[in-house]
């Protein structure tokens, strides 16, 4: 095997584990009725006129299972934080106290579980399309390889290398979605 194929393979696993790397960064801002400080990370604050992650303007706790506590570096930030939640789509409501805002998270309702299930998996299968969408590119451009004077089987062994990285990357992202699923589920 020529060593340009083993660039392209190596590179095509390389952007499967980011793929699946993603996934699980995005699942992991899903709610599963517990407090965790990844479900308001992504959350932007107006920080001196520039939208700002709350994780970058506050330390975000979770002091037990339910509870997310969220102290800014700066009090004048709290009002900004405050404002950040009431307009996401988490559905919860802060409570300012004087120097952080307290998020009570609410136990989940079966149907709330169920959306929940739903949006994790559009999440996993956003993350097999990726993968999928990787190999087509790594199988095209084998394919130009092959027309340029590489041997047709090398591009063949490299074509079956390249659909077992497939085939792993997409079990691991059922890994998550089966995993993420039950932490969902479980009252």
């Amino acid at each position: 095997m020529t060593e340009e194929i083993q660039f392209y393979l190596s590179e095509a696993e390389e952007s499967m584990q980011k793929a699946v790397q993603h996934t699980g960064n995005e699942l992991s801002k899903i709610r599963a009725g517990k407090a965790s400080p990844a479900m308001v990370e992504h959350l932007r604050v107006d920080y001196y006129g520039n939208p700002t992650p709350i994780s970058q303007v506050a330390n975000i706790a979770a002091p037990d299972a339910r509870t997310l506590l969220i102290k800014p570096w700066e009090k004048n930030m709290l009002g900004e934080i405050n404002k950040a939640i009431k307009n996401s789509d988490l559905g919860l409501n802060p409570q300012q106290e004087a120097d952080a805002v307290r998020l009570s998270i609410p136990a989940l309702t079966e149907e709330r579980r169920r959306d929940l299930v739903k949006q994790v998996k559009a999440e996993t299968e956003n993350g097999k399309i990726s993968i999928r969408n990787i190999r087509k590119d790594v199988n095209d451009t084998l394919r130009k390889l092959q027309k340029e004077g590489t041997a047709e089987d090398a591009v063949r062994d490299a074509e079956g290398k390249v659909q077992k990285l497939t085939d792993n990357y997409i079990v691991k992202i059922d890994e998550l979605l089966s995993k993420k699923e039950a932490e969902i589920m479980t009252i």
